[in-house]
């Protein structure tokens, strides 16, 4: 029985050992670097079938490592955030990570295996889904979903996109035009993992856009409307900041994506 590959990276030994342990008992082979340099020549020569990795790292950290691996593949990747705010997650994201775990704060191991095993079944998904071997193709966008590759115009973006983020532009290119709720896009991304929080697919948009318009620096085919939900209809954002605080605290803010057809 094959065995999935999960790869720890992290200076601290004591947070290596311990989820080595918890993970070996729920049957992943693991294998763990205690630095991103030694990481980046492992995870070139045995690739992974999932990485988790701290920020913080002597030789190189993991901004630095998560950027070099980009460039070679789109294996999903967790960050492992220190702090109680948000500066890392974001920057995670943004980097392109898949998502990202505290450790601070109560941390929990098995947290960690749920959201490993929430990015392994999308992969999965997105490898046996019917569809893969069709190519798809909207104006500029060419989608090969049995190779994850993305081109734009004719070219292939130079960064690849990360799993979630091929999906994410998957589904707004299936149906051009027709407006995604940010919930639906949580949704298709992250299926059965229900702690996610709403700026993670805002990241991951604007991550999509800053690896496209490397491309065209006018990519604008992906667009964000803004809106509050009164009465069924929706109102532009320009009327909602004119609202009062009142109106604000009792309405839902929505953020919505869709894809224009070039």
């Amino acid at each position: 029985m094959h065995k999935e590959i999960i790869a720890l990276i992290d200076d601290d030994r004591n947070i290596l050992t311990s989820i080595s342990i918890a993970l070996e008992k729920e049957g992943f082979k693991v294998q763990t670097y205690i630095d991103g340099e030694s990481a980046l020549i492992g995870l070139t020569r045995s690739p992974p079938d999932l990485a988790v990795m701290d920020i913080k790292m002597p030789k190189m950290d993991g901004e630095e490592l998560l950027k070099k691996l980009r460039k070679k593949t789109s294996l999903p990747v967790i960050f492992l955030t220190s702090k109680d705010d948000e500066i890392d997650e974001l920057l995670g994201l943004k980097l392109g990570a898949d998502d990202f775990v505290k450790k601070s704060g109560g941390f929990s191991t098995k947290v960690l295996i749920e959201r490993i095993r929430v990015q392994l079944r999308k992969k999965d998904i997105n490898n046996n889904l019917e569809d893969t071997k069709n190519i798809i193709l909207h104006g500029k966008l060419k989608l090969d979903p049995s190779q994850l590759e993305c081109e734009w115009d004719g070219q292939q973006l130079p960064e690849k996109l990360t799993t979630t983020e091929f999906i994410i532009v998957r589904e707004l290119a299936k149906r051009p035009g027709i407006i995604k709720e940010r919930a639906q896009l949580m949704d298709i991304a992250y299926r059965d993992d229900t702690d996610i929080e709403d700026r993670t697919i805002d990241s991951h948009v604007k991550r999509i856009r800053k690896k496209f318009k490397r491309i065209d620096p006018n990519f604008s085919a992906i667009e964000t409307r803004y809106g509050s939900d009164i009465d069924g209809m929706l109102v532009n954002v320009q009327q909602f900041i004119k609202e009062s605080l009142y109106i604000k605290k009792i309405f839902i803010y929505k953020f919505s994506y869709f894809y224009h057809h070039w």
